[in-house]
């Protein structure tokens, strides 16, 4: 895993570089840089990727970020989506230092088009969006020019002030770039600029029945806004001729720097906006922040944490290649931080009955417990214990072979915080299960340890029958069973059927009733958990469990890949 980051590391730096030289040069004396959604859907970790670059460069250089809705697709957009966005921003720990919107710019932009027309770098075309598509050509063959390409200054000025005026119906004319039909980038090839389509502004409200396509909207909102480094993935590259030929016919006088880097591809998950809101209209999910989501509002309730996503991020580093990043390094960054901050609890998730046939039955006995083992400052609490006790099911085995270390028949465990106890006799239903285990402890093995010096060689958690509480449990994993499920003919065939798990009854200590939203639980032996902010009745999502479950899968699919 060094070497890997080590190479990441370096690849990691090369924007870095690039903004490091153009303030050693004096080309720019302070950066600027701007995260641009689309208002069409939550956030996901991609966006988390794009997010850290943009402000963390920004805010390491001593810059500005600005965060900027790009809305020019209104019939897509919704305010929930705003939001939504803005308080994802705010959670992942970053501030933005101007808020903006592409229709902020709506009139600067018209006025924009208005000036490439005069130059004769922009015409009014009457052909279908399907005439455009099969005049453009293919990668091999260039394309053909359309009939209203050498359509009169004048005339392309008249018809666009009433494309704006809304004289014509959706579709009826678009205004292009007049650039080159025949150029090898397609991109090129006279690329559409506004397009008619009345549909009611969020913010704007019936203003403008034309709007800006994103090519034309993103450079120029760029430059208007001062941007000095324009940070995009790779899909973009293609984009970049574009992008400078609109600023260089309009001379701005800001030219902002496009940089592609690397998506980001996580394996067992998508991050395409339609096929995410496929799973949420479909309902295979329970809406945008469904904790088996990868967008950052389901990483949240799940328990994910702003510092582990920040985290993740940096060990992904910034590269011009792109590659599918495996879950683990995600899930490791969620453990490694919360090992560092969760506090330690025990709940009993699938409960078994015990029974201290030895111990007083009245007597109620608090056990010092430790939030946290390796940090003393976190304080200690109060784990009340008596005759009744619960365990896990899968802590007792009745034919147990010889390297089973919990309990079973005849052997000893340790207690965690408590008493040694030997299991002396079991009580099965009428199906033959067992349903409850008779006990006894030794009085003089309070906190784990005997006069005698014996040793147990196995630790289990458990909870006192008469304080327990009784909670829900989520346990939640990868919705995909597909390392690439986006790759495949029908990613919704490759759902894991166990991603989502659920319990009911299990039995948690009496700290838990009290848990707060925002704090994370480590449930001793078993995982790191959040208390479900949405759910009715008291229950806990699973963020993630202690060790790596997939690691065996994982392997076999690279085997058979």
């Amino acid at each position: 895993m060094s070497d890997t980051n080590n190479e990441t590391e370096k690849a990691g730096n090369f924007i870095r570089n690039i903004i490091q030289q153009d303030l050693d040069s004096g080309k720019h004396t302070k950066v600027q840089t701007r995260f641009p959604p689309e208002p069409n859907g939550y956030l996901h970790i991609g966006h988390a990727k794009s997010i850290c670059i943009n402000f963390g460069l920004a805010e390491d250089f001593g810059g500005d970020c600005n965060l900027r809705f790009d809305d020019t697709n209104p019939e897509k957009e919704d305010e929930e989506y705003v939001q939504s966005i803005e308080e994802d921003v705010r959670w992942l720990g970053y501030t933005w230092s101007n808020l903006c919107h592409a229709s902020d710019y709506f009139q600067r932009l018209y006025d924009y088009a208005v000036e490439l027309i005069k130059q004769g770098k922009a015409y009014v075309d009457s052909l279908s969006p399907e005439q455009i598509r099969e005049y453009r050509g293919t990668l091999t063959e260039p394309g053909r020019e359309s009939p209203d390409r050498n359509r009169s200054i004048e005339d392309n000025l008249d018809l666009f002030a009433r494309m704006r005026a809304g004289e014509f119906d959706d579709g009826q004319y678009c205004l292009r770039a007049r650039i080159d039909m025949a150029s090898p980038n397609i991109n090129m090839r006279d690329p559409v600029l506004y397009r008619i389509k009345k549909v009611h502004h969020q913010r704007t409200g019936d203003d403008w029945p034309i709007y800006p396509m994103y090519d034309y909207t993103h450079c120029l909102s760029d430059a208007i806004e001062g941007i000095t480094h324009s940070l995009c993935t790779l899909e973009f590259e293609d984009h970049r001729p574009l992008y400078d030929w609109v600023l260089d016919q309009l001379q701005t006088p800001c030219h902002p720097q496009q940089i592609e880097f690397a998506r980001l591809q996580l394996k067992y998950t998508i991050t395409s906006k339609r096929k995410l809101n496929q799973l949420v209209t479909d309902g295979h999910v329970d809406g945008w922040d469904d904790p088996r989501m990868p967008t950052i509002s389901g990483l949240r309730r799940r328990g994910f944490t702003p510092a582990s996503i920040r985290d993740f991020c940096d060990r992904i580093g910034v590269t011009k290649k792109d590659s599918f990043i495996e879950m683990a390094v995600l899930e490791n960054s969620v453990r490694e931080d919360l090992n560092e901050s969760a506090l330690r609890v025990m709940g009993v998730l699938r409960p078994l009955k015990v029974t201290i046939e030895n111990y007083p039955d009245d007597q109620v006995e608090q056990m010092t417990a430790q939030n946290h083992p390796q940090k003393p400052e976190m304080g200690e609490r109060q784990v009340p214990f008596s005759k009744v006790i619960y365990i896990e099911q899968d802590d007792f085995m009745e034919d147990a072979p010889k390297k089973f270390f919990r309990l079973s028949q005849g052997r000893e465990v340790r207690l965690r915080y408590a008493y040694y106890v030997t299991c002396t006799d079991v009580i099965k239903n009428d199906e033959g299960e067992v349903v409850e285990l008779i006990c006894r402890y030794d009085p003089e093995s309070r906190g784990g340890s005997t006069p005698d010096g014996r040793k147990v060689k196995g630790t289990i958690h458990w909870v006192s029958a008469q304080h327990a509480i009784n909670a829900n449990i989520n346990l939640y994993d990868r919705l995909f069973t597909h390392p690439n499920p986006g790759g495949t003919d029908n990613f919704i065939e490759h759902l894991n059927p166990e991603s989502l798990v659920q319990l009911q009854g299990c039995k948690l200590e009496p700290s838990l009733a009290e848990a707060k939203n925002e704090t994370h639980y480590q449930f001793e032996r078993t995982g790191y958990f959040i208390k479900d902010s949405k759910a009715q009745s008291l229950t806990f999502n699973r963020t993630v469990t202690l060790r790596d479950t997939w690691a065996k899968i994982d392997k076999a699919n690279q085997n058979t890949n």
